[in-house]
């Protein structure tokens, strides 16, 4: 095939690649090396990325078809070709899935005595059970809705579990619609475990669903149950806001917030036994097209799956656990702010603990030397130890300023939250800059010391979030640089004020000078390559899709740079074209830990630069995005960064999926030893101890 004929673009469809990235996460549920109950969770995992994928990538697509849209991406493919390609991928990852679930890890589960026991399969003494523990727990928070004129369809919540049952008979009105919609409520568990006398094996649970499907003719006095079908419905869930109407960006996203739960219906999921009748009926309330019914040999809410591993008490079907390091550097001395004095400190998650970055917090908040903190929060989590020490912080007098991004997706409603609580104890907090979102990763401490102020500076790859250190691979450096801490405070300087941005020493920031200086360090290597001199990238992020940056690393390759691109996730570079990207090699690693963090090298005539950043090569990230990159100055850490973020996932021949010009992801098979990176830095870094070089 001739990629390079105008008929054939030289960049991949991003929804395409963002199905072909959860085809190899779903892999890892059917691959057996795996722990057992961790394939569920990958299992449950390909189901919530799925979920993502409908409420926001088809949401896009549809809506660009409603409006008849016929503009394109750099891929050339119009919405509704983009649009048929996912129906048909979808629907057959769907039937893996199930296929997978049903033929493959229920059955193992249950040979190791974790069970999920059918209607069919249930004992006297379980229907027993079951039959009192619905009366009493479920049946009062139910409100069955009989669908006649005075009653018609309801609003279903976004991704909730319903189901429809036809009736037949007459109610004591006289009424006889034959057709009721039944909200299972979500205060309730979707799997309920059964008492151990009740267990034939050790850990036996029933679908939530399956309870209500026994019982739900209880709700209709005097009529005969015909059916009762599952269903599920996924609405667009992307938030709207105006920024050239909005006034106040807190208030304006509290008014939308709940309406996420009632956006345009994107896909129908209903379970295998649903009549066509029935479904149809539905697909008509939501106004969606047989393409968009999705049929289930199952539960129709995977996702909450998720929980059964944390309830079984099984750590040999599960991911051996660890302790993450501490660089040995940190366990000498108390006073964290000394060792940074010392030296510039790289933090390597998770196999490196996230402690020192809380540490540095706390001491912070304790210490009467400092008189100021200013931290940026995308995603911290609803409890966040980080956000108590910066409560104490302001009450204990210091000036405390938090910029918070409202608008980070899914955690709108925790960061509101989390605003408000600041607020209250006198924190400025902000919220950035209308129309960008603030994703850089930063923390600033000001500390009154003999020779002056000193700014302590933490930047890194990942949230503030200790929760998500613990499975995101994600680089942190603390250092007391001056001319970075200048940089940092510039920066802070223009989310919370007004004025030009100057020029910074160190740092690259987008939307000003990321997308520009990453193009001048990419055509700087492809000007050494064409001197023959020594040229070579290596690039690990989530994602890359910006056209002007894929085209640049095109025109490297065939100036002879060698380039090594580790992109976990959405990928719309073709590589190993003849004449385009031979030169080009990309590989996903898909394992125990989600890939995060992104590194860039250049070998810049010998210099190695080396860059750490929170932003993807994406348009989003260099245009409309508060972003940094920062660079790693200290010689003995750029070898860290080289011999943990790079070159092991490069050797990875376990979890490596390579990919072809086709967009086509596989592991190749080879006859090398087994190399694992995630598995071989987790037996490097972890406790015990290492050294910091």
């Amino acid at each position: 095939m001739n990629l390079s004929s105008p008929a054939i673009s030289n960049f991949l469809n991003r929804e395409l690649s963002l199905l072909a990235f959860n085809r190899r996460v779903l892999a890892q549920a059917a691959d057996q090396r795996i722990p057992l109950l961790e394939r569920l969770r990958f299992l449950c995992i390909f189901s919530s990325n799925l979920d993502e994928f409908f409420e926001i990538r088809v949401a896009s697509i549809r809506a660009k078809i409603k409006l008849d849209s016929q503009a394109t991406e750099a891929d050339g493919l119009l919405p509704k070709d983009v649009f048929r390609h996912i129906t048909q991928q979808a629907h057959s990852l769907v039937a893996e899935q199930y296929r997978l679930l049903n033929d493959n890890i229920l059955p193992s589960l249950q040979k190791e005595g974790i069970a999920f026991v059918r209607r069919n399969q249930w004992s006297e003494e379980q229907r027993q059970w079951i039959q009192n523990f619905f009366r009493s727990e479920v049946m009062p928070l139910l409100t069955p809705i009989g669908l006649d004129p005075s009653h018609p369809f309801p609003r279903v919540l976004n991704k909730s579990l319903n189901f429809a049952v036809e009736l037949v008979g007459t109610d004591a009105f006289g009424r006889n619609s034959g057709t009721a919609i039944v909200q299972a409520p979500r205060a309730l568990p979707r799997i309920i475990r059964l008492p151990p006398e009740l267990c034939v094996v050790k850990d036996s649970f029933v679908f939530l669903s399956s309870v209500m499907h026994e019982h739900v003719g209880e709700l209709f006095s005097g009529m005969e149950v015909l059916g009762c079908y599952q269903f599920r419905v996924t609405r667009n869930s992307d938030l709207f806001v105006d920024d050239e109407e909005i006034k106040n960006l807190r208030l304006a996203l509290q008014g939308e917030l709940p309406q996420r739960h009632f956006g345009d219906a994107v896909r129908l999921e209903v379970a295998d036994n649903c009549p066509h009748d029935m479904a149809s009926f539905l697909l008509q309330q939501f106004e969606l097209d047989q393409s968009d019914l999705y049929r289930v040999p199952g539960i129709v809410n995977l996702v909450r799956l998720m929980s059964v591993p944390d309830e079984v008490n099984r750590p040999d079907l599960k991911y051996p656990s660890f302790q993450p390091g501490i660089p040995k550097l940190l366990t000498k001395r108390l006073d964290i702010f000394s060792n940074i004095q010392k030296q510039d400190i790289l933090l390597h998650h998770p196999y490196q603990s996230f402690l020192p970055v809380i540490t540095l917090l706390q001491q912070a908040a304790d210490d009467p030397q400092v008189v100021a903190i200013k931290m940026t929060v995308y995603r911290t989590g609803t409890n966040s130890v980080l956000m108590e020490h910066l409560l104490r912080a302001a009450q204990k007098g210091k000036e405390v300023t938090v910029v918070v991004e409202l608008m980070a997706r899914f955690d709108e409603e925790a960061n509101l939250s989390i605003a408000s609580r600041l607020e209250e104890v006198g924190v400025h907090v902000v919220y950035g800059v209308v129309g960008y979102k603030t994703h850089a990763k930063m923390l600033m401490i000001l500390r009154r010391e003999s020779q002056g102020y000193r700014r302590y500076i933490h930047l890194g790859t990942g949230n503030y979030h200790p929760g998500t250190t613990r499975i995101y691979t994600d680089f942190g450096l603390l250092t007391c640089n001056p001319d970075i801490g200048d940089d940092v405070n510039e920066v802070f300087k223009q989310l919370t004020g007004l004025g030009k941005a100057n020029q910074l020493k160190h740092l690259w920031q987008a939307p000003f000078s990321l997308h520009a200086n990453m193009l001048a360090a990419i055509r700087a290597e492809t000007a050494a390559a064409r001197a023959n001199q020594p040229a070579r990238i290596i690039a690990k992020m989530n994602s890359l899709l910006e056209p002007e940056i894929i085209d640049a690393l095109y025109e490297a390759s065939q100036a002879g740079v060698t380039i090594d691109l580790i992109i976990r996730g959405v990928c719309s570079l073709r590589p190993g074209v003849k004449g385009l990207s031979e030169n080009i090699h990309v590989r996903s690693i898909i394992g125990r830990f989600l890939e995060h963090h992104r590194i860039f090298y250049f070998h810049a005539r010998g210099e190695q630069k080396i860059y750490l950043s929170s932003a993807d090569w994406m348009e989003r990230n260099f245009f409309r995005r508060i972003e940094i990159s920062f660079p790693v100055l200290d010689p003995k850490l750029k070898r860290r960064v080289l011999k943990e973020g790079l070159q092991p996932y490069l050797a990875d021949n376990t979890q490596a999926w390579e990919m072809n010009s086709q967009g086509e992801y596989a592991i190749r098979p080879t006859r090398r030893a087994r190399y694992c990176a995630q598995e071989r830095l987790l037996a490097t870094l972890q406790t015990p101890v290492i050294s910091e070089h």
